[in-house]
């Protein structure tokens, strides 16, 4: 880690003069680039962050990130990428933080930063930080969905809905993100679906981009998993973790391994988790898992299971096919799933379980989909049909 000088923001620049630069700016991201400040939480949304942020440094983009404050010198790097740090995730009054610390200070970071490429996800209000900085500063605004409740008024918020004293806020973020989205200039979508729903919805066009991996697998036979039934994600309630728990105990005679952390905005379902997983022999609860080592898990696993109310594109469905792990899921974008044979599609708790049953019985049927699994996964995500469009896309938007 190193500190290098900050910088003034200058006039704009020219795309010809030299590489572009990305800033991408994401407040959870440090906790995945910087192993040192990860307390137990790793999200989807902020592993593709890091991951193209490396990706697209090693492609001879100049490569910065905006973060919140964890204590971090501002400036510092790592992997080559400089961050400039914000506010604190608890710090101001609420209402009135919105303008300071967060705005003030992200803008005040983004100006250190200066770059030609402002990129942000995940509907919420930084999505209008950046938009309005960006236009204030003739830079380019690129936001990427990072979940089908991006693209679904509907669903965008619905965590705050039918909490009290909750609606100015639902309000107020429903306005930001309407605002920031019209004015981004590139958005990036993770399925024709999510492109479909955000024309509908928002009346904004969208390019579809395959998700980033990075992964090394295994790739060991049916002999050599001893996890048959694999859940991996944040215990947020959005995921069900508790209907995992419920699969284990109907088919007590498999082992269930749920593996995830808790997610800052709500620690309390970690908690109610571990309290219904109590007593049930066969689930283990692995708590959270650094990326340095949840690959592991998925080359022991015989099937991973996704029990989430709303998805976009899962990473694990990524790091299971890596494996040739076969998904049963509620959740399957652009029914990838059910076309090319890479798992099980459900509508019921009843179907899942069947389908657990069925592919962890029948070791011939397991291996076809494995297989298939793997082709798909090795045709479909290499570097050049995932950071290549990536950064192509990001090119032509100067």
């Amino acid at each position: 880690m190193s500190v290098p000088a900050s910088v003034s923001i200058t006039e704009p620049v020219r795309a010809a003069e030299r590489a572009p630069h990305v800033c991408i700016v994401g407040m959870n991201n440090l906790r995945v680039l910087a192993p040192e400040y990860n307390k137990g939480f790793v999200g989807g949304a902020e592993l593709q962050q890091v991951l193209l942020a490396r990706a697209l440094s090693a492609r001879g983009f100049k490569v910065s990130m905006v973060t919140a404050d964890y204590g971090q010198p501002d400036g510092a790097v790592w992997d080559g990428i400089v961050t400039y740090k914000t506010y604190q995730m608890d710090e101001g009054i609420p209402v009135l933080r919105f303008f300071h610390p967060r705005l003030t200070r992200t803008w005040a970071a983004m100006r250190r930063a200066n770059a030609d490429i402002y990129y942000s996800c995940c509907a919420d209000a930084v999505v209008f930080m950046v938009a309005a900085f960006a236009r204030r500063h003739h830079r380019r605004a690129v936001f990427w969905v990072a979940s089908d409740a991006d693209c679904d008024p509907q669903r965008t918020f619905f965590r705050l809905r039918g909490k009290k004293g909750q609606r100015l806020r639902l309000a107020r973020l429903n306005y930001l993100y309407r605002t920031g989205l019209r004015d981004t200039h590139l958005v990036l979508a993770q399925t024709t679906a999510q492109q479909e729903m955000l024309m509908q919805n928002y009346g904004k066009r969208s390019l579809v981009v395959p998700s980033l991996v990075d992964v090394d697998p295994q790739r060991r036979p049916l002999e050599q998993r001893d996890i048959p039934v694999l859940w991996a994600a944040t215990m947020r309630t959005l995921k069900r973790p508790e209907l995992a728990i419920e699969l284990a105990e109907r088919l007590p005679h498999l082992h269930f391994a749920l593996a995830g952390g808790p997610a800052p905005e709500d620690a309390a379902n970690l908690e109610r988790v571990r309290e219904r997983a109590a007593g049930v022999a066969n689930v283990d609860l692995l708590g959270f898992v650094p990326l340095t080592r949840i690959n592991g898990y998925f080359a022991r696993a015989q099937v991973l299971i996704n029990t989430s109310a709303v998805e976009g594109f899962p990473n694990t469905y990524l790091q299971a096919w890596a494996e040739g792990v076969p998904v049963i899921t509620f959740n399957d974008p652009d029914d990838l799933i059910r076309r090319n044979g890479l798992g099980v599609t459900v509508g019921s708790l009843e179907e899942m379980q069947r389908a657990i049953e069925t592919l962890t019985r029948d070791p011939i049927q397991w291996r076809e989909t494995s297989e298939r699994c793997r082709r798909y996964f090795d045709r479909n995500f290499g570097p050049e049909q995932t950071v290549g469009v990536m950064a192509r896309a990001l090119q032509e938007c100067l």
